[in-house]
């Protein structure tokens, strides 16, 4: 017979979030994301552009909430969010997104919530506690876990598609199969091979000028207490399910749904190679993909509130400071809600506004891909340096959040 465990779900408590040591990685709850890739299996690059995507890691201020699929093949058209709607839907991707956050087995349904208490911060020891007590506490606590954690999982789906300005361009193939000929030729190789080199120039000035455009469809997993007391009824589990129907029943619910939330498209620019191996055309691709995804994410973040995300203050003495820069989209003009955390009557979490700050000039952190490589300024940096608008008695551990000029 089933036996539904809720009560283990009752018991969170908030561990302290304000670090004492500046030194150390601050901890706050961070939103959760799942980047994708529509491949355009016939277009130009499209190989090297999926290989690099696997590469690229998720932004270190978001926790990475991966599937097994990381890469969606289309034909060699332009999506619409209509088409990328419907494959997350029929894929039921918002039931799988559910499924990792309570780790719950496929093949029995057993579920556990180590990684929200994780990613929550609770305290294992006041879990416990309330756990026997049954609290209204631990009701409220739960209802703060859903709202502040899984209600910000985000789908981000990103098209990425090289910029052809020769239309009688050599394929991405013959690039790269040239750049081996020169590189063989370099240690001894063929005639053949050294017969390639002659053509480097030529194929190294289509590696520095590699470009694309990227389009960003963001997505938000719907989360309240309607959805979280059917999940809670009828498909947590923490003991196997005999009825194989019940374990089935729970991917094909419509009851987990994704919100369409907007979208962003970026071209890459003029991107410099500096630092680069131009022998290496991945190295290239890879670089371009990077920064460009990091710039439609932050472009992502500047137009929807609700995708904006939180970091801490590193150090408030001598000056204030935090681990953000020109990746996440930042310039002379940004502006900075600090936010204090608290724990309402209730027992969520809020944050309310005690200051403002912005940038200081020439003190801004360029922590983009490769920057270091290239001697980018502002790359020697180790955080970005800010200045007060309004508010005063800061500490480190409080939250930042770009607000609008």
């Amino acid at each position: 017979m089933r036996k539904i465990f809720i009560a283990v779900l009752f018991i969170f408590n908030i561990c302290a979030l304000y670090a004492q040591d500046t030194a150390e990685e601050q901890k706050y709850r961070r939103c959760s994301l799942y980047s994708l890739l529509i491949s355009h299996d016939k277009a130009t690059y499209s190989d090297e552009i999926e290989q690099v995507f696997e590469m690229i890691p998720v932004p270190d201020k978001f926790d990475n909430h991966d599937l097994s699929v990381k890469i969606i093949t289309s034909p060699d058209r332009r999506e619409e969010e209509k088409d990328i709607t419907a494959f997350l839907n029929d894929n039921k991707v918002a039931n799988r997104l559910v499924a990792k956050w309570f780790d719950r087995d496929p093949e029995t349904g057993i579920c556990n919530v180590d990684l929200v208490k994780s990613r929550g911060l609770y305290d294992a020891t006041y879990f416990d506690v309330e756990l026997a007590k049954m609290s209204q506490r631990g009701f409220d606590i739960l209802a703060d876990a859903g709202e502040e954690l899984i209600h910000n999982t985000f789908v981000v789906v990103n098209d990425i598609r090289y910029i052809d300005r020769n239309k009688g361009a050599r394929v991405a193939g013959a690039i790269i199969g040239i750049l081996a000929g020169v590189a063989s030729a370099y240690v001894g190789g063929s005639s053949s091979d050294i017969s390639n080199a002659m053509k480097i120039g030529e194929v190294i000035s289509e590696i520095k000028g590699f470009a694309v455009i990227v389009t960003s469809y963001l997505y938000r997993l719907e989360w309240n207490d309607e959805i979280a007391g059917e999940f809670y009824s009828k498909y947590y589990s923490s003991v196997p399910l005999d009825d194989k129907a019940l374990l089935e029943q729970f991917y094909e619910s419509d009851a987990f749904k994704l919100t369409y939330v907007g979208n962003q498209r970026v071209k890459s620019g003029n991107i410099s190679m500096e630092g680069v191996n131009t022998y290496d055309p991945i190295a290239a691709i890879r670089k371009v993909c990077t920064r460009s995804i990091d710039k439609s994410i932050a472009g992502l973040q500047r137009n929807y509130d609700e995708f904006k995300v939180k970091t801490p203050i590193f150090s408030v003495e001598p000056d204030i400071t935090a681990k953000i820069g020109l990746k996440e989209g930042m310039s002379e003009t940004s502006k900075y809600e600090i936010l204090e955390q608290y724990t309402g009557r209730d027992g969520r979490t809020a944050y309310r506004r005690v200051g403002v700050i912005k940038p200081v000039k020439g003190k801004i952190w360029d922590n983009r891909y490769m920057a270091i490589e290239e001697n980018a300024v502002g790359a020697e940096l180790e955080y970005t340096t800010f200045k007060v608008i309004s508010g005063n008695n800061f500490r480190p551990g409080m939250l930042i959040r770009e607000i609008r000029n």
